[in-house]
């Protein structure tokens, strides 16, 4: 199967440089030099991608685990990446994948069709475009998105939304449902600890919102003294009710030390206590906390009357007390987002699979 494939987001320069106008940081490139990315090439005048078709690996997850928590709750999915991104972030969780430069890394070639045929096979109602950022993979997710609509499987992009406005609608044209990495709140922290800029990623998220049908949820990686200050959890939670509405769920996982900040210590289950407290009391309906254990801060509950809805420990899924229309079978409040009769049975099992 063929790995190189051309692109079509890039503008030949004046100086026998050609710009990739896939995402904000424009890399401007001379013949075979690549972009940060380290998978966008300029090859022979043209822009190309070069990892078409090959995966880091593939895992079925709970969908919970993307995190989701109002898109099919209980279900398994499909996940898998490639290698490289078109961030620096210094606390990058994976880095292995990410931040990879060996083309031997992407040891398993598999083609659109495939990939949706082994989801059906596997029973996995959807598949997620995970592990880096999908943007810089545009053709090859596309492409699978479309093999996987053929067959009725969802697609779901975990990424930083880091993205130019010309390819941004072709590709969540073709995503069902996404998280959004929306990293922090400030310029500064994007400048400093990313290597991007904060006003394209709220772009993107303004454009989800009005623009698109797409489920999107938000994460935010607390960090303990880079965004977890009180004024900025303010500042950010404020600005999503005012553009994003109350319905979007945000999560507030924990910083574990990684990559480049090792130096820094583990996230205190409190402070994501208290950044879930400040979203709820700006009025964000639905609230939650990742990577610690925290029950109440993992179960969804009604905005109404506040019956807990469906009750959550890690992955594994207890209490279901929506009705088959998504509404609080107490009160009769509707609860957003995409919902089944019944929940998944998936639980927190991971299973690597081999296409």
């Amino acid at each position: 199967m063929q790995t190189t494939v051309p692109t079509r987001y890039w503008h030949s320069l004046k100086d026998n440089r050609i710009q990739c106008d896939l995402c904000p940081r424009a890399c401007q490139l001379k013949n075979n030099q690549r972009g940060l990315c380290f998978v966008r090439a300029n090859q022979n005048n043209q822009i190309v991608l070069t990892t078409y078709g090959r995966s880091s690996g593939f895992c079925i997850d709970p969908i919970e685990k993307k995190p989701l928590n109002h898109f099919l709750p209980g279900t398994a999915i499909l996940s898998f990446g490639t290698a490289g991104c078109n961030l620096t972030c210094k606390f990058c969780q994976n880095w292995d994948i990410s931040k990879s430069r060996e083309l031997d890394k992407l040891a398993k070639p598999v083609s659109p069709e495939q990939l949706a045929e082994t989801a059906q096979k596997l029973n996995c109602q959807s598949v997620a475009y995970t592990y880096n950022d999908p943007i810089i993979f545009h053709e090859y997710a596309i492409d699978v998105a479309q093999a996987c609509r053929q067959r009725n499987i969802k697609s779901v992009a975990v990424t930083a939304g880091y993205i130019c406005d010309e390819p941004r609608v072709e590709f969540f044209n073709y995503m069902d449902a996404a998280n959004i990495d929306l990293k922090a709140f400030t310029e500064k922290f994007y400048h400093k600890l990313t290597g991007g800029h904060l006003q394209p990623v709220l772009d993107t998220l303004i454009y989800l919102k009005q623009e698109t049908k797409v489920w999107f949820e938000l994460t935010t990686l607390i960090i303990p003294e880079e965004n977890d200050s009180e004024t900025e959890l303010e500042e950010m939670t404020q600005w999503i009710v005012e553009n994003l509405g109350t319905e979007v769920p945000i999560h507030f996982t924990a910083f574990h030390p990684s990559w480049k900040m090792l130096d820094k210590p583990s996230t205190p289950v409190q402070s994501l206590i208290t950044a879930r407290n400040i979203a709820l009391k700006n009025g964000m309906r639905y609230v939650y906390t990742g990577n610690v254990h925290d029950e109440i801060g993992g179960s969804t509950y009604c905005h109404q009357c506040r019956q807990k809805l469906i009750g959550r420990d890690w992955y594994v899924l207890s209490d279901w007390n929506l009705t088959p229309a998504g509404k609080c079978n107490q009160c009769g409040a509707i609860c957003s987002g995409i919902f089944e009769a019944q929940t998944g049975t998936w639980g927190a099992k991971r299973q690597v699979v081999n296409i």
